[in-house]
Parts: C-alpha cells; sequence; structure tokens
C-alpha cells in the first residue's frame, strides 16, 4: 500500500501548513476562504454526479442508503465519536466534522482514488496513487486553513477506504467492472453536493446518514451488470 502510505503524508504535511496559514489569517479572510470551499465542494459534486449512467441507481441508492442511515442514526454516532475525541485531545472547533468529511470525500469517493487502488492492488502499480497524493498535499493546505484540523484526521478513514481497497483489488480486482465505479463515484458527488450545501449554511443536511448508499449503488450497479438489466 505504498500509494496510500505516500497519500498519507502527503495530507498530514500538506494539513500542518494549512493550520500554521489558519493561525496568521483574519477571521474575514477564513470566512471567505470557507464559502470558497464550499462553492468548489458544489462543483466537484456536480461534475462526480454526471457520471452515472442510470439515474434510477443513483435515486435508489440515496432513498434505500437514506433510510439505512437514519435507522441506524449514523449522524449522531458520528458526533458523539468526534465529540469525545475533541473533549480528550483537547482541540478541534465546530468545523471539525466538516473538514474531516470534506477533505475524506474529495480526497477519496472518485475515479482517479479507485482506479489508483486497483492499478496498485492489481499491477503494484503506485504511480496514479502517488500523482493524486501531490494534488492531495496541495488540496489540504487550502482545505485546512479553512475548516482546521479535522481535515488532517481524515486520513483515518483514507487509511481504511484506499488501503482496503488495494486489498480488495488484489483479490477480487478482475471481477470489478467500471460501471460500478461510476456509480460509486455519482452517489460519491451526491453527497459532495449535500456536504457543500452545509458548508455554505444553505440548508443542514445529514451528509453521514446516507453514507449506506454508497454501498448500495455498488450493489444495484453489480445486479444490473450480472442480469444484463435495463434500469
Amino acid at each position: 500500500m505504498l500509494g496510500t502510505i505516500i497519500n498519507i503524508i502527503t495530507v498530514l504535511v500538506g494539513s500542518s501548513f494549512g493550520l500554521l496559514l489558519r493561525k496568521k489569517m483574519p477571521e474575514k479572510i477564513i470566512k471567505t476562504v470557507f464559502q470558497g470551499m464550499g462553492l468548489f465542494t458544489l462543483f466537484l459534486g456536480f461534475v462526480m454526479a454526471m457520471k452515472t449512467n442510470s439515474y434510477l441507481i443513483l435515486v435508489f441508492s440515496l432513498v434505500i442508503g437514506g433510510v439505512v442511515g437514519e435507522v441506524i442514526d449514523i449522524e449522531e454516532f458520528i458526533e458523539k465519536v468526534v465529540g469525545k475525541v475533541k473533549n480528550k485531545m483537547k482541540f478541534g472547533g465546530e468545523k471539525f466534522s466538516e473538514g474531516l468529511l470534506t477533505a475524506f470525500l474529495l480526497y477519496c469517493i472518485g475515479s482517479m482514488t479507485i482506479l489508483g487502488a486497483f492499478e496498485e492492488g492489481m499491477k503494484g502499480d503506485a504511480t496514479l496513487l502517488i500523482t493524486k497524493s501531490v494534488m492531495d498535499g496541495f488540496s489540504s493546505i487550502a482545505l485546512a486553513s479553512a475548516f482546521g484540523v479535522g481535515v488532517a484526521f481524515s486520513v483515518i478513514p483514507m487509511l481504511i477506504f484506499q488501503g482496503g481497497l488495494t486489498l480488495l483489488a488484489i483479490y477480487f480486482g478482475e471481477f470489478i467492472d467500471a460501471s460500478l465505479i461510476n456509480e460509486l463515484t455519482a452517489v460519491g458527488g451526491i453527497l459532495l453536493i449535500g456536504l457543500g450545501i452545509n458548508i455554505l449554511e444553505i440548508k443542514k443536511i445529514k451528509v453521514f446518514n446516507l453514507f449506506p448508499a454508497l454501498i448500495i449503488a455498488v450493489v444495484l450497479a453489480w445486479i444490473k451488470l450480472e442480469y444484463n438489466l435495463e434500469f
């Protein structure tokens, strides 16, 4: 998992620079940067969402995933965990959760991440992930300057998700079709749109409770592919 390890290092280094900038920037500049990141998040979300090949998969993934997420109430669980971490380690802020979630979605839910993890797992080639790592390093400077230390903590879910994809590709990579990647990316894009709306304080959306939609999208895309269905 060389690519993921390098990715984690670049994000931590970039986040450190971003946190240093944050301490020296006036509050009004931080607010403007924060709004800019919200607009960028919306833009990227729309771009990713358009990768879907089936609007029905997108809709059903969000509906089913949202119901599952609400029943489990992932949002409340995450907030409690984050609250305990912040209290014990005496840092963070009101944007901790948003910083962690924004960084994770930007870094991990996309074609470059998934394809890079599969290339390293199946071929041992980490070139794509290393290229992505450089991009993420620079992105983390801007993110950390706007959101704070939560961005640095995104390396934990990154290790689990991106590293997990690499390990998955070692054993099952040949069974993964591009259509599954597209649907996963599209649902991730919708989640980014929701996150962008939260960042801009337009309306509070429980993005964490929509996370099961990512799994549902892959399952539905696999069913469509396996049984050659038209929807």
